[in-house]
């Protein structure tokens, strides 16, 4: 009797242990899911489980899986935000731009069609970014965040209008430094209004560095300009331009050699501790919610899409002016950059609400430096090969607005801490500017045209 106690008894553990066992293996298992190679993995086995064959391509089951793949990422991409609304104004642009040709109408479509395609844009780049990790998934985020001023210039650029782009890609520097940094503090600030957030000032000292040196970039050829101090009158300016361009873009390669090579990330302090990195990339861990080759075909729908309708935006953009009555100026320094930035306007607006300051800041000053010190000297590169005298002399009004700009924010940063009342201002500094070339006046053409 007592043998087969005994033995009853040790059978009992046994199977205690083998549940022990397989909990342990159950726990790590679930561990194990919240890893982004577990993640893909396990994206991948639904799909095979879900459609009964893997995407192979020859098996009977795969055009269904396929059809249901392009399904969801549709369903994900163009119905997951209420924004995506004003997507139809897209096709509308095209047919009132071919029934009726009214620039102004044309132009307000347009506008309000490229504000949705902006925002996915930068949520596709989001999506992609998640695969490459945070340096260059922020680069990403900052390169084709800009994609919409950049394509905006290329065709003003191509049509001969150059006093076009450099108003708008003027006005996108001024936009992310005054209005999304404003918008931003503010928010955060109401936010956590009981404590003063605070951000890495090394990041934006460099950046306040480089946002100088383009300003200087900028200031040389209008002072040239207008001092009349030049040895070949109309052609040394231009000279200037394109030389102090190639060193901007130079300049601009080892900035971003400096983020990728000798720092990991460069929005994160350095005097933080360890262990409080690994928590806040614990709380930042997101699962994808679509493929890294889904994100790359989304990036190419939206930017040729983008780019159909910024040549209607472009093409009416004098008709505008004169139906309205509002000077190109205000036209290209305020109307284009707000639709452009609208995707980092609402990312730096989140993360501050978040209390991720920096990475709000690596958004609205990450633009202006890269519209600065890459697209700026980029399109004079671009007029260069096409022929168009596209130059740096950005006329003395815009160059001083953008001088005193950039002194205000450098001012304002120099503290690496933030609260409402400084968003507060860096908005309404927007405002006097919006003000400022609403009854601005460009000089006429032909005192720029002249050449010997």
């Amino acid at each position: 009797m007592d043998q087969k106690l005994q033995v009853a008894g040790t059978q009992s553990q046994l199977e205690m242990g083998s549940l022990a066992a397989n909990e342990s293996s159950h726990d790590f298992e679930d561990e194990s899911l919240f890893s982004p190679e577990s993640v893909i993995q396990k994206m991948q086995l639904g799909h095979i489980s879900e459609y009964g064959s893997a995407p192979g391509g020859f098996q009977p089951g795969g055009s269904k899986m396929w059809k249901n793949v392009v399904y969801k990422s549709i369903k994900t991409v163009v119905f997951s935000n209420k924004l995506n609304v004003l997507i139809a104004f897209g096709p509308l642009t095209v047919l009132v731009h071919i029934l009726t040709g009214h620039n102004g109408l044309v132009f307000l479509l347009s506008l309000l069609g490229i504000i949705p395609l902006a925002e996915r844009l930068g949520y596709a780049t989001e999506q992609l970014a998640m695969y490459t990790g945070p340096t260059v998934g922020g680069l990403l985020n900052a390169t084709f965040g800009n994609a919409t001023e950049l394509i905006i210039a290329i065709y003003a650029l191509r049509n001969g209008m150059i006093r076009v782009v450099q108003l708008s890609l003027l006005g996108s520097i001024l936009s992310n430094m005054l209005l999304v940094l404003g918008c931003a503090f503010f928010c955060g600030g109401l936010v956590f209004y009981r404590k003063e957030q605070v951000f890495n000032k090394a990041s934006a000292i460099v950046n306040s560095g480089l946002l100088l040196m383009a300003v200087m970039g900028l200031l040389f050829p209008a002072v040239l300009h207008f001092t009349h101090t030049e040895v070949h009158y109309g052609k040394s300016e231009l000279a200037l331009s394109r030389f102090s361009s190639c060193i901007m873009l130079g300049v601009y390669a080892a900035y971003l050699f400096f983020q990728l090579k000798s720092r990991k990330d460069p929005y994160i302090p350095l005097s933080e501790d360890e262990s409080q990195n690994r928590e806040n990339e614990g709380d930042n861990d997101e699962t994808p919610e679509i493929g890294k080759w889904e994100s790359v075909i989304w990036l190419l729908i939206m930017t040729a899409w983008i780019s159909v309708l910024s040549e209607y935006l472009v093409d009416a953009i004098e008709g505008t002016s004169h139906a309205w009555n509002i000077p190109i100026a205000f036209i290209g320094v305020i109307l284009l950059p707000i639709v452009g930035n609208a995707a980092e306007h609402a990312g730096a607006i989140m993360f501050a609400m978040k209390d991720k300051l920096d990475i709000s800041l690596g958004v609205a000053i990450g633009s202006s430096t890269q519209i600065s010190m890459f697209g700026i000297p980029f399109c004079v590169v671009v007029g260069w090969i096409m022929g168009k005298p596209m130059d740096l002399n950005f006329q003395l009004f815009e160059t001083a607005t953008l001088f005193i700009t950039v002194i205000v924010v450098a001012f304002f940063l120099q503290e690496g801490s933030s609260n409402y009342f400084k968003g507060l201002m860096l908005i309404l500094c927007y405002v006097i500017v919006a003000a400022s070339f609403f009854v601005h006046e460009d000089p006429p053409p032909e005192e720029k045209s002249l050449t010997p």
